[in-house]
């Protein structure tokens, strides 16, 4: 009887330690998915104030660009109105035929 009784409680605290193991498992795989979770959290968050900080700089480019753009189109519009070597040269042959001859 002594040896039944050994061997009940015996069972017993094998069952008592498997199930405190178990609950010690649980605690375990509990606290990293709550640490899962907040790095999730925080990449999330530091994710998009990155993205954030991207379309402003994008804004930023753009607008640069644009005011680059009409810059170029002020200047190619001045460029036009320059005369080119090639005029200059026709205008100055032209001027010099009709100077007087200059008699030494």
């Amino acid at each position: 009887m002594e040896e039944e009784q050994g061997e009940y409680y015996g069972g017993f605290e094998a069952s008592t330690i498997k199930l405190r193991d178990l609950e010690e498992k649980q605690r375990i795989l509990k606290d990293r998915i709550l640490l899962i979770g907040q790095n999730m959290i925080e990449i999330k968050e530091e994710s998009h104030q990155k993205i954030i900080d991207l379309k402003k700089d994008v804004e930023i480019i753009k607008s640069n660009l644009e005011r680059i753009r009409n810059f170029l189109e002020s200047v190619a519009g001045e460029l036009s109105k320059f005369a080119k070597k090639e005029d200059l040269e026709i205008l100055s042959k032209q001027a010099k035929m009709f100077q007087p001859i200059s008699l030494k």
